[in-house]
């Protein structure tokens, strides 16, 4: 399965980068219902759409993540082996994957996890199983950390790498799987206007902007932590294809705070505009775009992430 002769194993890049992405999404979306949408809605009609749409966001992001996580473990399974795909199907190769490999044991776990968030989704009229729902997502995408580089490290490096990682990607689902769920309360908030609906694209995108804030600034720390365990020094940035596509993650990553800074300076300041103001549609309409730029971004993040899983860390090629 190895794509255009460049050691690189395409399907599975591809189908852990849409693993990532969808379990960002759903925790995105129980973190944005959480600490985002649920302290600003105010009116009844408005809380209705945006739990409808926010479910339906988790229900999608659940689903994806569940299958790919299910081909994630056969294209493992056949790259643990050394066989091709067809050869590697057998119950004693996935038995071994599972039974016998940190990968298999993780998860396992997260496949608990995962039916507990099903769970949680479907009796989500429940107050005590939504506030269960949250914290099983968080592991959900938590425990990915155990599946790439940071989960083979040891000793103190190893440990702070891990609990680097983590906050890593509960950081990068709080702001790149919140976005979907911020772009269709955006979207819903031109629809039906009104002020109930004004107020709360006001007051939600002001929260997920404090809670972006947030997030940029653990992924910025926890990204130089990561950075500096797996590459090592500035020269293998450049030297290196793991360092250079670090680059070029960073320079998304850029992209998006550029796009995210100009939502909160320039863009969500017209939102104090009375309802039937046009320059206020004007702004909804823009930061609906912009969400939607930060979103196409974040997916070309997950696909660089997914390659990097896949490579040996910069540091490996270094001169001890």
């Amino acid at each position: 399965m190895d794509w255009f002769g460049t050691g690189i194993d395409g399907p599975l890049v591809v189908i852990r980068a849409i693993h990532f992405a969808a379990s960002a999404m759903t925790a995105g979306a129980l973190i944005f219902r959480s600490v985002v949408a649920d302290p600003a809605l105010r009116s009844a009609e408005v809380a209705a759409v945006v739990r409808t749409q926010n479910l339906l966001v988790a229900w999608i992001g659940l689903t994806v993540a569940a299958t790919s996580g299910a081909f994630w473990i056969l294209l493992q399974a056949a790259a643990m082996s050394g066989r091709s795909f067809k050869e590697a199907m057998t119950a004693d190769v996935l038995l071994t994957v599972m039974n016998e490999t940190q990968f298999g044991f993780v998860s396992e776990i997260r496949l608990g996890l995962a039916i507990t968030v099903a769970g949680c989704l479907k009796y989500d009229r429940l107050v005590a199983v939504r506030w269960l729902a949250l914290p099983s997502a968080l592991g959900l995408i938590a425990t990915i950390a155990w599946t790439g580089h940071a989960g083979s490290g040891v000793g103190e490096t190893g440990i702070i790498h891990l609990m680097a990682d983590v906050l890593h990607l509960i950081a990068a689902a709080a702001w790149a799987g919140g976005l979907v769920s911020l772009a269709l309360l955006l979207a819903a908030a031109r629809l039906y206007e009104g002020l109930a609906w004004a107020s709360a694209a006001k007051d939600i995108t002001r929260r997920f902007s404090t809670l972006g804030i947030v997030s940029v600034g653990v992924i910025f720390a926890t990204g130089v932590v990561n950075t500096w365990i797996l590459v090592g020094s500035p020269q293998a940035l450049i030297a290196t294809e793991y360092g250079r596509l670090v680059v070029l993650k960073i320079a998304l990553f850029a992209a998006m705070l550029t796009i995210a800074a100009a939502n909160r300076l320039l863009v969500s300041p017209r939102l104090d505009l009375r309802p039937e103001d046009t320059s206020r549609l004007v702004a909804l309409r823009q930061l609906t775009h912009n969400s939607t730029a930060e979103i196409a971004l974040s997916v070309a993040i997950f696909g660089i992430v997914g390659v990097l899983g896949t490579l040996h860390p910069a540091t490996h090629f270094l001169p001890s």
